[in-house]
C-alpha cells in the first residue's frame, strides 16, 4: 500500500473504480492546517481528466502499468494489429484505444500500456513525433508569408494537419502526436 508521498507524473492509480494515470500533482503545505497533495488524473480507459486532492499521509493503491515495445502491421475488421518487438507475438487492439490512430503508418513503432496484473491492453501510445509525407496540399501564394497563416494538409495516412503555407506536396514533415500540430520539415 502507497501513500501520497509515492505520487508522481506517470503512476497509475485505482481510484474511484477505475485506473488513472497521474498527469500532474503539486504537494501543498498551507499556513494553517495539514499539508495536502493536488493531482490532476486522467482515465486510462475513457481519457476524462479529473481533479482530486488528497490529504497528506493518505493510503493510495497503485497499479502496475507496463509499457511494451509493439509495431504496428495492419488494421481489419477486428481493429489494429500489433507485433510484439520481443517475443514476435500478434495482438488486436480495438479502435476505440488508439489515439490519433490516422497518424499511424505501417511498421511504426508503439507502445502499448498494459495492466501486469490482468494482461489487459489499456491503450497504445504513439512517439511524440511522427515523420508523415504530404500527399495533398492547395499550392502557397507567393507574398502570403507575413503571417502566420496555415493550410489544411493531407498526409500519406489520410490524417489532415495544419501547415504552413511554404509546405507543398512531396514535402516530408514531422508531426506532434500530442496536439497534432506541424513541427518542422524534414530534410531528405
Amino acid at each position: 500500500m502507497a501513500t501520497t508521498a509515492d505520487i508522481k507524473k506517470g503512476v497509475c492509480l485505482e481510484f474511484n473504480n477505475g485506473l488513472y494515470m497521474v498527469i500532474d500533482f503539486q504537494h501543498v503545505k498551507p499556513g494553517k492546517g495539514p499539508a495536502f497533495v493536488r493531482t490532476k488524473l486522467k482515465n486510462v480507459s475513457t481519457g476524462k481528466v479529473v481533479d482530486n486532492t488528497f490529504s497528506s499521509g493518505h493510503k493510495i493503491t497503485t497499479a502496475r502499468i507496463e509499457r511494451r515495445p509493439h509495431q504496428f502491421v495492419y488494421k481489419d475488421d477486428f481493429g489494429y494489429n500489433f507485433m510484439n518487438m520481443e517475443t514476435f507475438d500478434q495482438i488486436a487492439v480495438e479502435e476505440d484505444l488508439v489515439e490519433n490512430a490516422d497518424l499511424m503508418k505501417d511498421g511504426q513503432d508503439v507502445e502499448i500500456l498494459v495492466h501486469a496484473e490482468q494482461e489487459k491492453v489499456l491503450g497504445v501510445d504513439l512517439p511524440q513525433y511522427v515523420i508523415l509525407s504530404v500527399t495533398y496540399s492547395e499550392p502557397g501564394v507567393k507574398g502570403d508569408t507575413a503571417t502566420n497563416a496555415t493550410k489544411p494538409a493531407t498526409m500519406e495516412t489520410g490524417a489532415i494537419i495544419q501547415v504552413p503555407l511554404f509546405i507543398n506536396e512531396g514535402d516530408v514533415i514531422k508531426v506532434n502526436t500530442e496536439d497534432r500540430s506541424y513541427s518542422e520539415r524534414v530534410k531528405q
